[in-house]
């Protein structure tokens, strides 16, 4: 399959691994670009010299594509950014702030600019400043989200009308039907998360992982909307976020309960009652540990199945 996305990018498949906070790191990426699909390290969870580690572990580990997502609400960007350009990295994802900030500078360096945004506001913003491809994240999507709340199933199309460059969904996709219905919604390419955070490669805590896949249905919220919208899962943390909220805590409130390190201590250390645990509505549907390569080829394949079942119906 070719279209603007997989030319843009340089993919096989038009399935994006997310750059998820304490779970992408070089061995996902690397897993993911091998099998076609494109692989993102994480820079939100990293120091720079870290960063700077984990971007030629992935050059030396493959020759496909992959690329950087960098929160821009984070410290250090200007290092990170600087790295980024000395390691020669071709593709850079930004999200969590203002387009306008950094695109112009790597769009100087040569380097493929996509932002990740959950309205139409900043997607046209993101157009403006000169990205190359957006990816429209619904309220479904885990870690950080948009204080719209608007579904997937609504984002698309609503982005879709108003861009030229390339949509990529991203909010609820771990399937191959999932990715079917973004495609007829507008979308060239899908962003996956949650499913990709459970790959055997994922760099999450093994409690963690073991945490997604006992998801139930009902077991996610969006918290801390007054500071940065992010989804989790629930756990004491996430109660006590909850209550506080409820009881009408502020930024600063909410701040100091949120402490330093929280999504670390969650995610990457396995402390699944005082972590932040950051995870999407799709993990209610995920329910067994494999490697990042099946995890795609059964998107990939689901996504053909349906594609085929779709074509095969009599409308008439």
């Amino acid at each position: 399959m070719r279209n603007r996305i997989t030319d843009l990018l340089g993919i096989r498949y038009p399935i994006i691994q997310a750059g998820m906070v304490w779970c992408s790191g070089w061995k996902l990426a690397a897993a993911v670009s091998n099998a076609g699909g494109l692989g993102i390290i994480g820079a939100g969870s990293m120091y720079p010299d870290v960063l700077r580690m984990h971007i030629q572990k992935c050059k030396a580990t493959t020759s496909k594509s992959f690329a950087v997502n960098v929160p821009l609400l984070y410290p250090n960007v200007e290092e990170i950014m600087q790295i980024i350009v000395e390691e020669g990295v071709k593709i850079v994802f930004t999200s969590a702030g203002n387009p306008a900030t950094w695109t112009s500078f790597l769009k100087d360096k040569g380097i493929v600019v996509v932002h990740v945004v959950a309205n139409t506001k900043f997607a046209l913003k993101a157009e403006a400043c000169g990205a190359d491809a957006i990816v429209a994240e619904g309220f479904e999507a885990g870690g950080h989200n948009g204080r719209e709340e608007t579904t997937t199933m609504c984002l698309i199309p609503m982005v879709k009308d108003v861009v030229k460059i390339p949509v990529i969904a991203a909010g609820g996709i771990g399937s191959g039907r999932a990715m079917l219905a973004a495609m007829v919604l507008g979308a060239e390419a899908v962003q996956v998360g949650s499913a990709f955070a459970i790959a055997e490669e994922s760099s999450a805590h093994a409690n963690f992982k073991t945490r997604i896949l006992k998801a139930a249905e009902g077991d996610t919220r969006l918290s801390l909307k007054k500071l940065v919208p992010v989804r989790l899962l629930k756990n004491e943390f996430a109660d006590a976020v909850a209550q506080a909220e409820a009881a009408g805590a502020d930024a600063d409130t909410l701040s100091q309960l949120l402490g330093r390190a929280r999504a670390k201590i969650g995610m990457f250390e396995g402390d699944m009652e005082e972590g932040e645990l950051e995870i999407g509505q799709v993990s209610a549907m995920l329910k067994e540990l494999k490697p990042a390569a099946i995890i795609l080829e059964n998107i990939w394949q689901s996504f053909l199945t349906e594609q085929q079942r779709i074509c095969a119906m009599n409308f008439k």
